[in-house]
């Protein structure tokens, strides 16, 4: 792999650089093909989680796209007014619906998935893409159960 010259060596050796250029480069090609449905990357993936699992409680899909409560409601109105998902409120907790609409966006938002998927393994080769993306994935929860400690 090509190293950039240019780099200090403190920069290349710290983790949160690395994540964070690797995570705005990924962001890019992730917004492009999503950008073909209409939808961000964030969008597509509270729609996939509530066409996947209908009547999810807005607190369990702020869990699972690990942000804050009051993003995932700032997502669902924006879901809400293209018409792709609805909620339901029974007493203080609102439940999550998708529309007709935002159910028939399935095979369009797994299409782009997969348009992501080959594009980077295409890059970094498919078993490399599989090994990085375990690696992170082992380290966020490693740090998350450290942290939150």
């Amino acid at each position: 792999m090509k190293k950039d010259v240019r780099c200090e060596d403190t920069l290349c050796n710290c983790l949160y650089f690395a994540s964070n250029k690797l995570n705005r480069l990924i962001n890019r090609m992730a917004d492009e093909e999503f950008s073909k449905i209409g939808l961000s990357t964030s969008h597509a993936f509270a729609l996939m989680s509530i066409n996947t699992e209908p009547g999810l409680s807005q607190s369990e899909l702020s869990k699972i796209l690990n942000i804050k409560p009051s993003t995932t409601s700032r997502f669902m109105d924006k879901l809400e007014i293209k018409g792709l998902a609805t909620r339901k409120v029974k007493g203080k907790v609102s439940y999550l619906y998708p529309t007709e609409k935002g159910e028939n966006l399935k095979e369009e938002i797994e299409e782009c998935w997969q348009n992501l998927y080959h594009r980077y393994s295409k890059i970094l080769g498919e078993k490399e893409g599989a090994e990085l993306t375990e690696l992170i994935y082992n380290a966020a929860n490693e740090l998350e159960n450290k942290f939150q400690d």
